[in-house]
Parts: C-alpha cells; sequence; structure tokens
C-alpha cells in the first residue's frame, strides 16, 4: 500500500484481516499484571451538553458543544488483570483511604479496556462493517484509520443506568474510529459510541475513547491502554471520565502498589 494514496479495496481488506487477528488473540497474549489506574470524574447538569456527543463520533472534526464540566472525585484504583480477567479495587476517592467498592460506586464507570471491546468489533459473528479513511501519523507510527458499525443484532455491547435494584439497561449497536498500525495491524486507537438507545434505558448517548501504548512487564514490551476517556449523557446529568493506567507490573498472589500519603 502506497504512503498518501487510498488502498486497494483487497489491501484495505488485508489490513482489517491483520487487525482482526491480533485483536482475537489480545487477551490471550497479554501477561498477568497489576497496574494504577487514576480516573478523574466530572458532571455537567446542563441537559443541552447532550448535543456534544449526538450526531457525532469521538474525535470527529465536527466541534463539540460547549460543556461545563465540573470536578466531581478522583478515583485511584488497583487494576488486575489475571487469567484474562479484570478486577477493580478501590484503594482511594481524593487519595484518602476508602472501603468503597468500585461497582458500587455511583455515577458512571468504566470496565473492559483490555481487549474485550476490539474483540467485540473483530469478532466475525459481529458482522462489523469497515470503512477506510485515510492514512496518519499517529506518535511516529503510520496508521490506517478506519470507520466501522455494529448493528444492534449483531451487539454484545449493553448500555445501562439506574442505582442497584432499578437498574435500565439494553444491548446496543456502535460505531466509531480505528487507527490501525499499518505494518503490524495492531489498534492505538480507537472509539465506540452506543446507536439508537432506547428510550426507557434513560441514557441519551454514551461514547468512548482509547489510546494504546507500549509498556514494560517483566522485560517485554506489551501494547496496553495509557489513556481513555468516556462521557455518559442522560437527560438531566452528564458525566466525564478521564482516565490514565500507570505503573504497569508483573502479577503475583501478594502485588502490592504503593500509593503514598494521603493527600
Amino acid at each position: 500500500m502506497a504512503w498518501g494514496q487510498a488502498p486497494s479495496d483487497s489491501d484495505a481488506a488485508e489490513l482489517i484481516g491483520k487487525a482482526r487477528e491480533k485483536a482475537l488473540a489480545y487477551s490471550r497474549s497479554l501477561p498477568d499484571f497489576v497496574c494504577t489506574e487514576v480516573v478523574h470524574r466530572f458532571v455537567e447538569r446542563s441537559p443541552q451538553t447532550v448535543r456534544a456527543l449526538l450526531g457525532r463520533s469521538m474525535g470527529a472534526s465536527s466541534a463539540p458543544a460547549a460543556a461545563k464540566w465540573t470536578p466531581a472525585d478522583k478515583l485511584t484504583v488497583k487494576l488486575s488483570y489475571f487469567q484474562q480477567q479484570e478486577e477493580h479495587k478501590l484503594v482511594l476517592v481524593n487519595d484518602k483511604p476508602t472501603d468503597q467498592k468500585y461497582e458500587a460506586l455511583p455515577g458512571g464507570i468504566e470496565t473492559g479496556e483490555f481487549g474485550g471491546i476490539l474483540q467485540g468489533i473483530f469478532d466475525p459473528a459481529t458482522a462489523t462493517s469497515f470503512r477506510w479513511e485515510s492514512w496518519k501519523n499517529a506518535r511516529r507510527h503510520r496508521t490506517a484509520v478506519y470507520t466501522y458499525k455494529v448493528d444492534a443484532a449483531h451487539s454484545r455491547y449493553e448500555v445501562a443506568s439506574g442505582a442497584p435494584g432499578d437498574v435500565h439497561s439494553a444491548v446496543v449497536g456502535y460505531h466509531g474510529i480505528l487507527e490501525i498500525e499499518r505494518e503490524t495491524g495492531e489498534v492505538l486507537h480507537f472509539t465506540y459510541v452506543a446507536d439508537d438507545i432506547p428510550k426507557d434505558v434513560k441514557l441519551n448517548g454514551v461514547s468512548t475513547a482509547v489510546e494504546y501504548n507500549f509498556a514494560d512487564i517483566g522485560g517485554r514490551e506489551y501494547l496496553l491502554p495509557s489513556h481513555c476517556e468516556s462521557e455518559i449523557h442522560s437527560p438531566t446529568l452528564s458525566v466525564r471520565n478521564v482516565m490514565d493506567f500507570r505503573e504497569y507490573r508483573k502479577f503475583s498472589a501478594d502485588s502490592s502498589i504503593e500509593f503514598g500519603p494521603p493527600k
């Protein structure tokens, strides 16, 4: 494929095939590890911020509506990846120790950055449609930019809202952008935006963007999430999460992370 020229249909399909092979093997290729996940959460109570999501993908060229995000809290999480399963243990809230459970926190939280969503996009059973858009230089890598779409009939992506005991959820279709390293087929950046959320779920929009970078674990480099941003919009409240993943290290039964004194 010549740089700067649109690939032929067969070349574009070949790169998707290479990315599919990488994505489907991704979770199995990772070692057991732990890392620190730092989450800054923001809220916006004006319903007009819903327009920041509707009708666009994260990363699209159209400008989002202005949002007046107010800091809500800062979460420090010990994230363990063991036998291809993620576990989140909330350690600090606003730099102070806590006994709260991560999954029981009010407001939006995010999981599945370590291959779950990518597997869904590239699983042949999902029948995802892909379209090449452009070439891009990203962090000294030449990447191919694709848009993609998964319809609800083939999707496994679930969105939910509500408090425990009163949860409203639905499996929905979604679309987004993929940035695929030209030579290796590795996905360096992708977004996903929920489509046609049923009214009874009481959400106007959900979107996420994930950045990958290389990190050392046990003396070997692995492509791992480094940064993630998500937005969840309801009729009365919008939530934005900004997540950074740090201090990757090999998992052991007594793995621990030093978080320093409370601030």
